[in-house]
């Protein structure tokens, strides 16, 4: 299997437990922040739904001006957050099942403007930016919802909800 094909399979593989996260958002409480530094759980969730996303920018182009990114747009109900993520998700897969090994060796850059963020090989943006990036707001957004008292799902086995 390539390289591309793998990340292509760990997304699918790591989409039913952001789904499963996802699903639990009480988007009605999607203002609400455990600090004031903190994003809202809103945001959040949105951004864990919108970071698969980071694969097919990675891998269709050479670089990323975050003042040029638009935003996705607001969440109101659950259904929107799972659709636009599967959405997001399956355009992903699909940009990394047609990607080849060459073209993760190549360099992209992410910046602000005119500052240069970091410029490294696809295949570590991919590891790093995506899927690291995904494991990581999903641990976030479990502790909004244990704060928020809502059940949290298991990721790589069953949770203190689930047993």
């Amino acid at each position: 299997m390539t390289p591309a094909k793998t990340f292509a399979a760990e997304l699918k593989y790591e989409a039913d437990k952001t789904s499963k996260i996802l699903s639990r958002v009480p988007l009605d409480k999607g203002s609400w922040k455990p600090h004031d530094k903190s994003m809202s759980l809103e945001r959040l969730a949105r951004h864990v739904a919108e970071l698969s996303e980071w694969a097919t920018v990675t891998v269709t182009t050479d670089e990323l001006d975050l003042t040029k990114f638009a935003p996705n747009p607001e969440m109101k109900t659950t259904e929107q957050l799972l659709s636009f993520f599967k959405t997001k998700n399956d355009e992903a897969v699909a940009a990394l099942e047609n990607t080849t090994d060459e073209e993760l060796r190549k360099m992209w850059t992410l910046r602000a403007g005119s500052h240069t963020i970091f410029t490294l090989p696809k295949g570590v943006v991919l590891r790093d930016t995506v899927m690291n990036h995904i494991v990581h707001h999903r641990g976030q957004l479990s502790v909004y919802l244990r704060l928020l008292d809502v059940p949290v799902p298991g990721m790589y086995g069953p949770s203190a909800d689930e047993r």
